[in-house]
């Protein structure tokens, strides 16, 4: 048994998820209620990786700021500024292909006792009380701001502790990192069940009555990641931006796609920035960061949605008006929690913008959950694999300048 778990755990991460993916296809289309039992690795799967992700952001940005150098350059300022470019650029292209390909709604019901927020100003303030939260508060709800907040004091309050409490962070650090890594080596498993219960469960023909919606969100996205993300990363590092960019997709996208939450992806986004070789400095904020304003899915969402919905109730839209949903798309993306469907109640906000009243928003949002089985899981998969894919192009930048000033 000991042999053959070593020769399985020297395949590739990669095939062994996709191994994982084909036998919960299988099982689903031919075994639907005799395999039932499988999806509960998808269950525990995703509820291990939410589990330890907030303890391991806490500790990383802990250690990573109370062990940093005085004087030793991170590359914060330009990751931020690539988040930031990123997700209005993909509001702008969610804006524009709905201009191009505009598409009308069957509305429906379902989202009576869901309540989004008002306007721009709650997502703001929601945003700030996540920031001053009790810490034990935030990691028990994955309050990534507010644990980020308390890791960076914690952090600048530790620079000047004594050794022996820097080391005591960093081997805490490094525990919850194998036991990050112990439950990564399940993702096949935890795949498996995930793969298994959407398609056993939802099927995909409930999508077929939406694939017109489908097929321009979707299309959004992998524009985003094989067109836009890749001339950002070209312009910044002067380089071939694809094996990056395949890379990222192929071993955080994947997974990301099936977890369906940029935060239960955040261990398996350190574990990829780890294997790139990346400053450890900057990606153990960068990350858990992204994770929470990165959204260039989510604008696309949001973007493509609300005019949809325009479209539907037969609005002109103009070109200024439509700038300003590009704006206002990228920072409500930006206030989206990292969880599954958490883009969706952010439309009611764009809407607005529009006029459009609330009872047929929440209509389209009711649809947004309909197609979320892809559309969600694309969005995410999108949102997570580009924070490692912009972390890496801002070390690869800092590189290449450190090399030509040499």
């Amino acid at each position: 048994m000991k042999n053959i778990l070593l020769k399985w755990n020297q395949i590739s991460l990669v095939k062994r998820i996709l191994l994982g993916i084909i036998i919960g296809i299988l099982l689903a289309v031919t075994i639907p209620d005799a395999a039932s039992w499988v999806s509960i690795f998808g269950s525990l799967f995703v509820g291990a990786l939410k589990a330890v992700a907030p303890i391991l952001v806490l500790f990383l940005v802990m250690h990573a700021i109370s062990s940093h150098k005085s004087g030793k350059q991170t590359n914060m300022k330009s990751i931020l500024a690539l988040y930031g470019l990123g997700t209005l650029l993909a509001g702008a292209v969610g804006v524009i292909a709905s201009f191009l390909f505009p598409i009308s709604l069957s509305l429906t019901t379902g989202t009576q006792d869901i309540t989004p927020p008002g306007g721009i100003l709650e997502v703001f303030e929601t945003l700030l009380f996540n920031i001053v939260d009790n810490p034990i508060n935030a990691i028990i709800n994955a309050n990534y701001i507010g644990i980020l907040t308390w890791a960076i004091l914690l952090g600048l309050v530790l620079k000047k502790a004594a050794d022996t409490t820097k080391i005591a962070i960093a081997n805490f650090s490094d525990a919850i990192t194998k036991i990050v890594k112990w439950v990564i080596d399940l993702a096949p498993l935890g795949i498996m069940g995930l793969v298994f219960d959407a398609i056993a469960t939802s099927g995909l023909s409930s999508l077929l009555e939406y694939g017109q919606l489908l097929a321009l969100l979707l299309g959004c996205m992998f524009f985003v990641a094989l067109v836009v993300n890749p001339v950002i990363v070209f312009i910044y590092t002067r380089q071939n931006p694809y094996p990056l960019v395949f890379r990222v997709l192929r071993e955080s996208g994947l997974t990301a796609f099936f977890t369906r939450s940029s935060a239960a992806n955040i261990p398996v986004n350190l574990t990829l920035c780890k294997k790139l070789g990346l400053d450890k400095d900057t990606y153990s904020v960068s990350i858990p960061l992204g994770a929470t304003i990165n959204m260039a899915g989510a604008a696309v969402t949001i973007s493509v949605l609300t005019l949809a919905a325009a479209h539907t109730l037969g609005l002109n839209v103009d070109i200024w008006t439509a700038v300003i949903l590009m704006v206002i798309a990228a920072v409500s993306a930006a206030g989206a929690s990292g969880v599954a469907g958490g883009s969706l109640l952010l439309i009611p906000l764009a809407c607005s913008l529009l006029g459009i009243p609330n009872e047929i928003a929440m209509q389209v949002v009711a649809v947004g959950f309909i197609v979320g089985v892809l559309q969600d899981s694309c969005e995410t998969a999108l949102n997570s694999s580009t924070d490692v894919l912009f972390t890496a192009a801002a070390d690869i930048a800092r590189e290449r300048k450190e090399n030509a000033a040499a």
